[in-house]
């Protein structure tokens, strides 16, 4: 079975194909095949390098300021702090999509995770998680695996190769057994 999806960021036409369960993503300059591939932009708007983060496990979350799981973010830089030193980082994606609980601007999404919750993890410019012309190439890439966000806060493990290990929905808090066995699982890896 091919699925043929296509993506656009910032003008750049991404497409997705998912191949008896492999997925990859094809952009302008060849296949990008793990989440490590790609270059997105800061929330202050400059380019990073996903590439950055080969090598280390992450935990990528659509984030929003204004939803009943934003306290979620305490247990998000806990665990960020955490395993820090292991490996391991919180990327955080904020969005707007789920019930219009991300309206603000960049700067008033940086300095309220920094006054309420003290965020010190990464993060990125505001995204489209839903499959569609405006989606995100990071969730274009994670939602190949087989999962798009319902609602904020959805994670998404992802391996030390850039892949996705594993989907957590937004109920499943940042300090559940089940988040934090699989987080140590991918680092012992």
């Amino acid at each position: 079975m091919h699925k043929t999806m296509i993506a656009g960021l910032a003008g750049l036409v991404v497409t997705i194909g998912l191949t008896a369960g492999a997925a990859h993503v094809s952009a302008a300059g060849g296949n990008v095949t793990s989440l490590y591939d790609l270059t997105v932009p800061s929330l202050a708007g400059a380019p990073v390098n996903l590439s950055t983060y080969k090598g280390k496990v992450t935990l990528v979350v659509n984030v929003a300021s204004k939803c009943g799981y934003t306290p979620q973010y305490t247990g998000l830089e806990q665990l960020h702090r955490e395993f820090a030193s292991k490996g391991f980082s919180v990327l955080g994606f904020p969005s707007n999509e789920f019930g219009g609980q991300e309206p603000g601007t960049a700067d008033e999404i940086a300095t309220f995770c920094r006054t309420k919750y003290d965020v010190t993890f990464p993060l990125f410019a505001k995204v489209e998680t839903k499959a569609g012309a405006g989606q995100s190439a990071v969730y274009g890439y994670l939602g190949a695996a087989g999962s798009l966000p319902a609602w904020n806060f959805s994670k998404y493990l992802v391996g030390k190769d850039g892949k996705v290990i594993a989907f957590f929905p937004s109920k499943v808090a940042p300090d559940a057994p089940e988040l934090r066995d699989a987080i140590a699982k991918a680092l012992s890896n």
